[in-house]
Parts: structure tokens; sequence; C-alpha cells
């Protein structure tokens, strides 16, 4: 099974900066559908920021003017750069993707993503 390999996580104040990264060199599907989901202790995975199908960008509004989705296509990297940090943005953090999607990533369902980071956590406290 393929697995996607996140980095970049750790610990900032609110207003911290961070970027997270995802190797998804592994992934092979010709239009691939990239997102970074979220979980916080005791809630619903969602997922933050993706790219469709057609690498079209999208956020949930609680992160739209802070983080920003893109992708080196080179060295098949993944990232988020998470800006202006919260406390509510504690969460650990993963990587996705799938073979395909169109859409919003607030209405991608989970089971459209078929492979997975381990996750890693972001934690902004003062």
């Amino acid at each position: 099974q393929v697995q996607l390999v996140e980095s970049g996580g750790g610990s900032v104040q609110p207003g911290g900066s961070l970027r997270l990264s995802c190797d998804t060199s592994r992934v092979t599907y010709s239009r691939p559908c990239l997102a970074w989901f979220r979980q916080a202790a005791g809630e619903k995975r969602e997922g933050v920021a993706g790219f469709d199908s057609d690498a079209l960008g999208s956020y949930v509004d609680s992160v739209k003017g802070r983080f920003t989705i893109s992708k080196d296509a080179a060295k098949n990297i993944l990232y988020l750069q998470m800006n202006d940090l919260k406390p509510e943005d504690t969460a650990m953090y993963f990587c996705a993707a799938g073979r395909f999607c169109e859409g919003g990533i607030q209405f991608v369902p989970e089971m459209a993503f078929g492979f997975w980071g381990q996750g890693t956590q972001v934690t902004v406290s003062s």
C-alpha cells in the first residue's frame, strides 16, 4: 500500500507559521486528488485544503487567507504553508491522495482518498 510521508509539524505560538511537506512520489495517478486533513483530539477528521483532479485549490472556511496549499511537481512534494496559526489549528495533520475528485475539499468524502500519511502534529499554544 502506498504511504505518504509528512514532515514539518511542531509547536508554535499563536500568530506563528509552519510549513508542512508531504512526499507524494509514490502516487502514480495521472490526475490525483491531493489534500491535507487534520484531526484534533476528540474531533472528526476534516479536510482543510486540497487540489482536485483539475488542480484547482480549495480551502475550508476556517483556514482561508491563512493557509496555502502548493505542490512542487518536479520534487513530488505537496506543501501546506500555515500562517497566523491559532490555538484551534492544533491537530494531527495528514496528507492524502486519491485517484480522482472534483470540487472543493469540504465536499470530497474521505473515501475518495485511498492513501494517507502517518500524520504530523501541529500544536499552537502560548
